[in-house]
């Protein structure tokens, strides 16, 4: 008996330090300057722009119609590092890292829907960009959608990649059982915050390798940028509430009815959604075109950068020729 109560008392004591020798894991990383210059384009200039009393990291790079790009739940702007050079041959492309993300500010907010979705707006206006080509992938492919539920005016047109508003948005426990343990733990308080905390490079590597069909094409200069930014202080707080607020990207559906520009849903084969989760977004949303792409995971720019880059295209030169919303009898096809 006396070596069962001593077995438990060594157990609670180990549960209650964990904790806290978690907090000092935190405390003693090594906090990431911003990088001067774009590891893949270094002549593209990096700039913050200010948003609601946020600061905001973000490039432009090309000249033309304005096109601005939004990645994917704990990524940042360099997720588009295989797209930017081609799309701005024809296009003013923006990336910018979103609030909590990358190097832009870490502020106390809710990290919801509509949190993401008012700084993105607030970047457009702060930016005074029209006409807009709005296009990311993940949260950044629901962002536009419901800034276009919301007829705003400098919403031209709006290119959903892999759109993250299903399954109560905790898609991304479909990555791996690593994915799928994260995603759980993060509702426990206490142990949310100490996993958190206890992140190290094998665990993200593992989780974000499940966003693409194949593990080769995610640049592994890429993995380690984005684990470097993650250990700015703060920014698994950010991430820990996003994760905590994941069923608001599934309550904005209810307002894709009322969209009223054009719209491509571009789906990776491989994605992480079900084909009926992508059958219901199609039927939301009016006059809506939506497209398979073969070999895709999650991270479709990286699977598959051309792809992105020819549908992407293609769609805004059809809208630009029509100037109207493509025809009502949503269309679908699958690209091979």
């Amino acid at each position: 008996m006396n070596d069962i109560l001593i077995a438990l008392v060594v157990l609670i004591a180990a549960g209650a330090g964990l904790p806290v020798l978690s907090l000092a894991i935190e405390a003693l990383r090594p906090a990431p300057s911003p990088p001067k210059q774009l590891r893949w384009a270094p002549n593209i200039l990096i700039d913050y722009a200010e948003v609601k009393g946020l600061r905001l990291r973000y490039i432009k790079a090309g000249e033309g119609p304005v096109l601005v790009l939004l990645h994917t739940l704990r990524t940042q702007l360099d997720l588009f590092e295989k797209i930017v050079p081609g799309l701005s041959e024809n296009f003013s492309v923006y990336a910018l890292d979103l609030p909590g993300h990358g190097y832009s500010d870490i502020p106390d907010a809710p990290y919801d829907a509509n949190f993401f979705a008012d700084a993105v707006d607030g970047f457009l206006e702060a930016m005074d960009l029209h006409d807009v080509t709005l296009a990311g992938v993940s949260i950044g492919g629901s962002i536009p959608l419901i800034i276009a539920s919301r007829r705003r005016p400098r919403v031209g047109r709006v290119v959903a990649i892999n759109p993250y508003d299903y399954a109560e948005g905790r898609g991304m426990a479909r990555s791996s059982w690593l994915a799928r343990w994260v995603v759980f733990v993060s509702d426990i308080p206490v142990l949310g915050e100490t996993v958190m905390r206890l992140r190290n490079f094998i665990i993200m590597k593992n989780i974000l390798g499940g966003g693409v069909a194949n593990p080769s094409s995610i640049p592994p200069a890429l993995l380690k940028e984005m684990y470097r930014s993650g250990n700015r202080p703060g920014h698994y707080r950010a991430f820990l509430r996003l994760l905590r607020n994941a069923r608001s990207w599934e309550a904005a559906t209810k307002d894709y009815a009322n969209i009223r520009v054009p719209v491509l849903l571009l789906w990776g084969s491989r994605d992480w959604s079900t084909p009926i989760e992508r059958e219901r977004d199609r039927r939301l949303i009016s006059g809506v075109e939506m497209l398979t792409v073969d070999g895709g995971g999650h991270f479709l720019p990286l699977d598959r950068p051309s792809e992105v880059i020819e549908h992407l295209s293609a769609f805004y030169r059809c809208c630009a020729a029509t100037s109207s919303i493509p025809a009502a009898g949503n269309q679908t096809r699958n690209q091979t």
